[in-house]
C-alpha cells in the first residue's frame, strides 16, 4: 500500500489537520474524549519528520474549547506550523490579531456533539465572523453532514474562506447522495470553500474513498486538503502512514496527489 509516495515531489508534504496537547490542560465539561497522555509539538514534529512532512497544521480540539494556549505556543515557536483555534464569539478584535501574529489561521467551528446548536446569526457571531474575514483568515467547521445544509449558507454569507472538515462527514447511510453532501459539493464549486480529505479511519475507509474519489471527479482537486487527524485520540491504534496510505490508494492521478498533499495547503494556509 501507499507506493505512490515513493516519486520525488515538487512541494513539501503538508499535514493539514492535527492536534497537539498535554494532560495536565483543563477540559471542557463533559468533553467528547479526555485523554490521559501527553502528545506534545516534539511528538508530532519527530512524526512529521520520519515521514517526510514539511508542514502542518494544528487544529484545536473540543475537550479544551477555547483553552488555546498550548496550541498558540507551538505555532509562535515553530515556523513550520500554523494553527486554528476554538473562541467564543465575544472575543476581542486585538485579541485575535495577536493570534495572527503568532501563527494562528483560522477559527474552527466546533458542532459534533453539542446539546443545542449554536445560533450563528446573533450579532456576537456574525461580529466575529467579519472579523475572521479582515483577517484574511477562515472559518473551519467541523459538523455532521446532516448539518451542512443548514450551516453552509450561513457561513458562505460571512465572506470568510470556509474550510470542512473530514469529508464533510457524509450521512453513511445516504453518502455521496446525502443532503449534506450535495450541500458541500455546491460551496465547492462556488470557490471559496476548501475542504479536508481527513478522518477516513473514523468515516470508514472505503466510503471515505467514495466520498473523496466522487469529490474529486465533481469539483477537482484544487480546493482539497490532506490531513493526518493525529494523533486518532480514542482509536490510537491508528497510524500516521496508514493515513498516508489511504489516501495515496485513493487519489491515483500524480498532479491530484501533489496538489492535496502539499500544493493547496501551501496556498491556503502558508501564503500570506
Amino acid at each position: 500500500m501507499g507506493t505512490g509516495t515513493s516519486k520525488p515531489r515538487i512541494s513539501p508534504m503538508v499535514d493539514a489537520h492535527a492536534h497537539v496537547f498535554t494532560a495536565d490542560m483543563p477540559l471542557r465539561d463533559r468533553p467528547r474524549h479526555a485523554p490521559t497522555y501527553d502528545f506534545t509539538v516534539e511528538d508530532y514534529l519527530k512524526i512529521l519528520d520520519a515521514h517526510g512532512v514539511g508542514f502542518a497544521v494544528l487544529a484545536a480540539a473540543s475537550p479544551w474549547l477555547d483553552y488555546n494556549d498550548y496550541l498558540i505556543d507551538c505555532v509562535k515557536r515553530n515556523p513550520r506550523l500554523r494553527g486554528t483555534v476554538i473562541l467564543q464569539p465575544t472575543v476581542e478584535r486585538y485579541v485575535m490579531e495577536a493570534m495572527a501574529r503568532d501563527g494562528v489561521i483560522g477559527v474552527r467551528l466546533h458542532m459534533i456533539g453539542l446539546d443545542t446548536m449554536p445560533d450563528i446569526t446573533t450579532f456576537e457571531y456574525r461580529r466575529t465572523f467579519r472579523r475572521i474575514a479582515d483577517l484574511g483568515w477562515h472559518i473551519h467547521l467541523h459538523a455532521e453532514g446532516k448539518e451542512l445544509p443548514a450551516l453552509v449558507p450561513l457561513l458562505e454569507q460571512t465572506g470568510a474562506t470556509l474550510v470542512i472538515d473530514h469529508l464533510g462527514r457524509p450521512d453513511p447511510q445516504g453518502g455521496i447522495d446525502s443532503e449534506g453532501f450535495k450541500t458541500m459539493v455546491r460551496s465547492v464549486e462556488k470557490g471559496r470553500t476548501w475542504v479536508k480529505a481527513s478522518g477516513a479511519y473514523r468515516l470508514g475507509l472505503e466510503k471515505s474513498s467514495v466520498y473523496l474519489k466522487e469529490l474529486i471527479r465533481r469539483v477537482g482537486a484544487d480546493k482539497l486538503v490532506w490531513g493526518s487527524d493525529c494523533p486518532f485520540v480514542g482509536v490510537e491504534s491508528t497510524t500516521y502512514q496508514s493515513t498516508i496510505d489511504w489516501f495515496t490508494d485513493t487519489v491515483t492521478d500524480p498532479m491530484d496527489r501533489e496538489k492535496i498533499l502539499g500544493l493547496n495547503a501551501l496556498k491556503l494556509y502558508f501564503t500570506r
